[in-house]
């Protein structure tokens, strides 16, 4: 039966809640589009990791595995050998690495959409894969999956042996090692889930009650219409359209055009601000059209209820200023890393919207730059934005606070508006350059005042407001 994400949702809200109910993710092609092996082999590749003898051994078994020569345990055997006498914490920084780098992007939105429902119904989530834990536990620790099943690779004292632990977790494998997981835990296969895209997966497919087919290869489709199993692809995020290229392209085209367009404003009214608040309102309101991005936007009221204020805000993704344009509209401006002035485009846009611009390997000179922000702030009325982390995020996961915007918002006496930015990497994550459609859901949280904060007591105040951050992406037991 073709579903749609909706759809499914619709069955999880409407299923019993508590951890009687799994719900077991397959890896690849299922959370993450493509494979994780591609992206550690062409990692380890590039890096000069791999040895060209190594690259033969690997080869020549992935070609017998692809003959069906050998099966998928021989075939893992094969591989781990190149591991032998390496120690396995280099190994679980390189997955991290490459995880960050290349495959963090690559998480669909609507398996993030499914976990989250999952979790809310107190379900029991479960990653469960022929892949390596090294492949799958940054992207676990991403989604915030606690339980891992994989095929595991032999160590001793630390070391790789160059052996795996059999059975590999595939095909049957899968399957004993989820029902094993229930066993020792409240959950019951009768009553869980099971998603993935291939019919080497049948065994567990057809011991769940609850099976689905994801992004499924011809052959598990064509079962899952038999047997009427729900069938759900997701959004292809591997190649992105010539229609969403362009619509990327003109969102950045469009803001040198706006801001010519509304300089006669300038002339007009003697306001530089008037025409800067018309061009945001125009340029953010057309490129969201452009980019296919709507809104779900909780506490829209925050935004203007005291102004002007230090409005902060959680950087996962290139496409934030928009975000931000659209939300803050008017009388603010922002602060940047001293390179973005040199960008094409942004750069000349951004000088000419009055961005402050600081130089984040000098903190000296970072402390001269804060005093024009706060003038503005105080003298001119502006609203100020920025992102505390500093810099964007690989994932959803918050990063550490500075403690620059606080200062400010201490200085000038004006409150802080945190706006929580759910999902902008579904738009557009980082390390990718083209933007695809997307909802993107923002928390605005009522103001925080500053007017009685002190220097002393400034770090548990930052602590606190990030407290509220992880609260509201459901990240608080992350905090430390």
């Amino acid at each position: 039966m073709r579903y749609v994400v909706d759809d499914l949702l619709d069955d999880i809200r409407s299923d019993q809640k508590g951890p009687r109910v799994a719900a077991f993710f397959d890896y690849d092609k299922t959370l993450i589009a493509g494979y994780s092996v591609q992206a550690f082999l062409t990692e380890q590749i590039r890096s000069g990791k791999m040895s060209p003898a190594d690259f033969r051994i690997q080869a020549a078994a992935a070609v017998k595995y692809a003959r069906k020569e050998i099966g998928f345990s021989d075939f893992v055997a094969a591989t781990a050998k190149s591991l032998r006498g390496q120690a396995e914490y280099t190994f679980e920084e390189f997955g991290q690495h490459v995880y960050e780098k290349k495959v963090a992007a690559s998480i669909y939105p609507e398996a993030r959409t499914l976990i989250e429902a999952h979790k809310k119904m107190g379900h029991e989530i479960v990653i469960v894969s022929s892949a390596t834990r090294y492949q799958i536990e940054p992207a676990a620790r991403e989604l915030g999956i606690d339980h891992v099943l994989c095929t595991e690779l032999g160590v001793k004292d630390g070391v790789f042996t160059g052996d795996v632990n059999r059975p590999a977790c595939f095909g049957d494998g899968k399957r004993t090692a989820a029902e094993a997981y229930c066993a020792g835990n409240e959950a019951v296969m009768a009553e869980s889930y099971f998603y993935s895209d291939s019919d080497d997966d049948l065994p567990l497919f057809e011991a769940v009650g609850k099976p689905c087919a994801v992004n499924p290869n011809d052959m598990l489709k064509s079962i899952a219409v038999q047997r009427r199993w729900p069938v759900c692809d997701f959004e292809n995020r591997s190649r992105p359209s010539l229609t969403q290229i362009a619509r990327t392209g003109s969102v950045f085209a469009l803001l040198p055009w706006t801001l010519a367009a509304t300089a006669p404003l300038w002339a007009l009214s003697g306001s530089k601000r008037t025409a800067l608040n018309a061009a945001t309102a125009i340029w953010s309101e057309v490129s969201a059209a452009l980019a296919g991005i709507t809104f779900d936007i909780t506490g829209e009221e925050n935004l203007w209820s005291h102004r002007p204020a230090v409005f902060i805000f959680n950087h996962q993704s290139s496409i934030d200023p928009l975000i931000l344009a659209r939300l803050i509209r008017r009388d603010f401006t922002g602060i940047g890393k001293k390179e973005i002035q040199y960008f094409p485009i942004i750069g000349p846009a951004m000088k000419y919207a009055d961005v402050v611009f600081i130089d984040r390997g000098s903190t000296e000179k970072a402390i001269r730059a804060i005093k024009p922000v706060i003038e503005a702030i105080t003298d001119e009325k502006l609203s100020v934005c920025l992102a505390p982390e500093g810099t964007r995020s690989p994932g959803a996961k918050l990063g550490r606070f500075k403690k620059g915007a606080f200062h400010i918002a201490m200085q000038a006496g004006a409150p802080i508006v945190p706006i929580v930015i759910h999902n902008a990497r579904d738009c557009l994550p980082k390390g990718r350059h083209i933007a695809r459609p997307a909802t993107i859901k923002v928390t605005v949280l009522p103001p925080v005042k500053t007017s009685k904060w002190t220097t002393k007591k400034l770090n548990q105040q930052v602590d606190k407001i990030r407290q509220m951050y992880l609260e509201t992406l459901g990240q608080a037991e992350d905090s430390d």
